[in-house]
């Protein structure tokens, strides 16, 4: 048991670090897009190599009250997915935008050079992925059955070639031309992450230099880039960032440090 806790260690002890240099790189002014795609890379690579920190498939395992698909004692997943929740309450939703291995798949997929669907019914995807996390709950405590089986998420990362992992695959090549839909439509943690982001003390936001131009709105793949939105859905992808032409116009610092919000 002890051998089998190892790679959730691991891939735990990764998100902790890097939830904190990446807040620290992006508060400091010092991130850079080719530093997030390099550890994209390796939180897919962890997410083959060593299956953590897949979250979404750590939470589900938590509800099932699987001790063993787990990899650790239940206390333990309570504790370190509560960690990972104040953490979001704390900078935004760090994890999901680039320690999770399946949202980082998902990420590197929407890089690729194809025409890009950004719709902007924000309340109907909120609605989906709600119906979604029901259904998960039923599954987990009426039927002891498995939602994110039947999206490939474990038979992806371990290469076995399942219904689940076509099913998966089909989701990554959405993924090319629509921003995370598996992150956006079905995650069930990451719906409670989204109440986190919604609430977090550090975030991307607007200063007294933006001069309303909205072209980082028309860059953000979640629509969350205009002033008074929540920030629920922002993965800190940095399109917003990188679009805005006027330097300090957008920054991610405390909330109640803007006096315009």
């Amino acid at each position: 048991m002890v051998v089998e806790q190892i790679p959730g260690a691991v891939g735990f002890v990764y998100a902790l670090v890097l939830i904190v240099v990446i807040a620290y790189l992006w508060s400091s002014g010092r991130w850079r897009q080719t530093i997030g795609v390099l550890i994209l890379v390796a939180t897919a690579a962890l997410g083959f190599l060593i299956f953590s920190p897949v979250v979404p498939w750590q939470f589900q395992q938590l509800v099932l009250r699987d001790a063993a698909g787990l990899g650790a004692p239940l206390i333990v997943g309570v504790v370190g997915l509560s960690v990972l929740f104040l953490l979001t309450l704390v900078g935004g939703r760090v994890f999901c935008g680039y320690l999770c291995p399946v949202g980082a798949v998902q990420e590197l997929a929407y890089h690729a050079p194809v025409p890009k669907t950004v719709p902007r019914g924000k309340t109907a995807f909120a609605l989906v992925r709600a119906a979604f996390f029901v259904v998960f709950l039923v599954m987990a405590f009426a039927l002891s059955a498995s939602l994110l089986a039947w999206f490939g998420i474990r038979d992806f990362f371990y290469l076995l070639p399942t219904a689940g992992t076509l099913v998966f695959v089909v989701m990554l090549l959405v993924s090319t031309t629509f921003y995370r839909p598996f992150c956006r439509l079905v995650c069930p943690y990451g719906l409670l992450l989204s109440f986190a982001g919604q609430r977090s003390v550090l975030r991307l936001q607007r200063t007294g230099a933006c001069i309303e131009c909205k072209k980082c709105e028309r860059a953000c793949p979640t629509d969350e880039a205009k002033r008074a939105d929540a920030k629920s859905e922002c993965y800190l992808c940095g399109r917003c960032t990188d679009a805005c032409p006027v330097d300090g116009a957008l920054q991610y610092r405390r909330r109640a440090d803007d006096p315009q919000r």
